[in-house]
C-alpha cells in the first residue's frame, strides 16, 4: 500500500480469499481501479473474514487487517476523511457488519462515507445483467448458463430474483441462478436442467472472486460439487473460472458506488 502525505483515505473492504492468483486478478484489480479513480486518497485494505486473514498470514506471511484495525491504522496515520468501498456483492451480513463498524468510528474522523455493494438497487441489476449478457452471449437451445451466487441468511434486496428476471426481460432465458450457501441452493439449476434438457451447462460464478467456492464447490471433482451433480444429470458441465471483479466494467460499477457513497458523518468530499 502507498501512503501519501494527505488526510483523505480510501478503505477497500472485501470478504477475502485464500487463493493467491484470484486475489490479484479480482480484489486487487478492484482496489487498483478505486485507487486510480481517487488519486487524492491513500488506499487501505481490509478483509471481513477472520479465518481467511489468519490463513493468509500462516501460509504466505501476509498480514491483512480487519475493518476495525484498518480504521485504527487510518486514524493513527492522520487520516481525517474516510471513504469506505466494500467489494461485497449484496447487502448481506458481511456488509452490515462493515457498516456498523464504520459507524462506530464516527468520533475518530471528521468525515465518513460508505459505498454500496455491487447489487443494491434495480439500476445495479440492469447494469450487471448487461455486462454478463455481453460476456456470455446468447446461448443455443441445447446450452444453459448456471450462475453460482453465494446466498445470504438475510437479504435486504432480492438481487438474485431481480437479476434472473432481467435476463428473461432481455431475452436471455437460458440463464439461471443458484446459490452455494443458504436458500435456494442448487435446486433452481437442477429444476431448469430437468425442464429444458440441455446437453451442456456452462457454470460461472456470480461472485466477486473465483475462490474456494468456485474451485471446489462449483467445479471440483467431489461428488457434491455442482459439476459432479450436473454430470449425474447426464449433461456436460463447462467451468468458467473468472470472478466478477476481473471484469473492468464491474470494477467501474464499484467506482461509481464509491462516488455516490452515503455520508455517515461530515460533508461529501468524494
Amino acid at each position: 500500500m502507498k501512503h501519501r502525505q494527505n488526510k483523505k483515505g480510501l478503505l477497500a473492504v472485501s470478504f477475502g480469499t485464500s487463493v493467491k492468483k484470484t486475489r490479484w486478478q479480482t480484489l486487487e484489480a478492484v482496489e487498483n481501479a478505486l485507487e486510480t479513480a481517487f488519486p487524492d486518497r491513500t488506499l487501505y485494505r481490509a478483509w471481513t473474514s477472520d479465518m481467511l486473514r489468519r490463513k493468509v498470514q500462516k501460509t504466505e506471511g501476509v498480514q491483512i487487517l480487519s475493518v476495525e484495525d484498518a480504521l485504527h491504522e487510518m486514524a493513527s496515520d492522520g487520516i481525517t476523511d474516510v471513504l469506505v468501498q466494500p467489494t461485497h456483492l449484496l447487502e448481506g451480513e458481511e456488509f452490515e457488519k462493515t457498516r456498523e463498524t464504520v459507524r462506530s468510528f464516527s468520533d475518530r474522523f471528521d468525515t465518513l462515507a460508505i459505498g454500496d455493494p455491487l447489487l443494491s438497487n434495480e439500476k445495479d441489476v440492469i447494469a450487471l445483467a448487461k455486462i454478463m449478457e455481453e460476456i456470455y452471449g446468447a446461448l443455443s437451445s441445447d446450452h444453459l448458463l448456471a450462475l453460482m451466487g453465494h446466498g445470504s441468511s438475510h437479504m435486504t434486496f432480492p438481487a438474485y430474483e431481480l437479476l434472473e428476471r432481467q435476463f428473461r426481460t432481455d431475452g436471455y432465458d437460458r440463464y439461471c441462478i443458484g446459490t452455494v450457501e443458504f436458500s435456494p441452493g442448487i435446486a433452481p439449476v437442477l429444476e431448469t436442467i430437468r425442464k429444458t434438457k440441455p446437453t451442456c451447462v456452462h457454470l460461472a460464478p456470480l461472485l466477486p472472486v473465483a475462490g474456494d467456492h468456485v474451485i471446489r464447490d462449483m467445479c471440483g471433482d467431489e461428488p457434491d460439487s455442482w459439476k459432479s451433480r450436473l454430470e449425474r444429470e447426464g449433461v456436460k458441465a463447462v467451468c468458467h473460472l473468472k470472478g466478477l471483479g476481473e471484469y473492468e466494467a464491474v470494477q467501474q460499477m464499484y467506482v461509481q458506488h464509491a462516488r455516490g457513497a452515503r455520508i455517515i458523518k461530515g460533508e461529501a468530499t468524494v
